[in-house]
C-alpha cells in the first residue's frame, strides 16, 4: 500500500514540477525551442552575439560543474554577454539593475530538445523600476529575440 502512495506522490511531484517549468515562460523569461543539439546551438549562439557586436563575458557549464561533484544535469549553459553602450545607461538609470547585467541567456536540453531561455527587459525594467528612464526597452527585447531566434536555427 505504501508503494502505491508513494509512486501517486512521485508522479504529482513529477507532474507538479513539469507545471512549474512551464508557468516560469511568460513571467519574465522567454522562451524560444530548437530540435538542435545544444553543440550546435552554442555555435549559432556565439555566431549571433558576434555578429551583432556584442560581448562574451563567459559561459558557466553548470552540468560540468555538477559533474566535479558527482551529481548530473542534462546540458545546462549559461551565457554572459552585453554591449556596454547599451548597458551602462540602463545601470546609470538604476544602480540595482547591476544584478541583471550583463545579458543572460540560458541553453539547456530537456526531452531531445534546447531550451533557450532569456529575462524580459520588460520585466527587468519593473523589478528595477526603470519606468522614469528613457531606455531602449523595445530595442533590447528584439535584439534578444533576434539571437535567440538565430541560434535557434530559424
Amino acid at each position: 500500500m505504501n508503494k502505491i502512495f508513494a509512486f501517486f506522490g512521485v508522479a504529482a511531484f513529477m507532474a507538479a514540477l513539469g507545471s512549474a517549468q512551464a508557468d516560469v515562460v511568460g513571467k519574465g523569461i522567454e522562451q524560444v525551442r530548437s530540435d538542435d543539439g545544444i553543440d550546435r546551438v552554442e555555435e549559432r549562439l556565439r555566431t549571433a552575439l558576434d555578429e551583432r557586436g556584442m560581448v562574451l563575458v563567459t559561459m558557466v557549464d553548470h552540468s560540468a560543474n555538477a559533474e566535479r561533484v558527482s551529481l548530473s544535469l542534462p546540458p545546462t549553459r549559461m551565457f554572459l554577454f552585453g554591449n556596454p553602450e547599451v548597458g551602462t545607461p540602463m545601470m546609470q538609470c538604476q544602480g540595482s539593475l547591476a544584478l541583471d547585467l550583463p545579458q543572460k541567456m540560458l541553453l539547456r536540453e530537456e526531452d531531445g530538445t534546447t531550451l533557450i531561455e532569456w529575462n524580459d527587459p520588460h520585466y527587468l525594467a519593473a523589478r528595477h523600476n526603470l519606468e522614469h528612464c528613457d531606455l531602449p526597452l523595445g530595442r533590447v527585447a528584439d535584439a534578444l529575440s533576434g539571437i535567440a531566434n538565430q541560434a535557434a536555427g530559424g
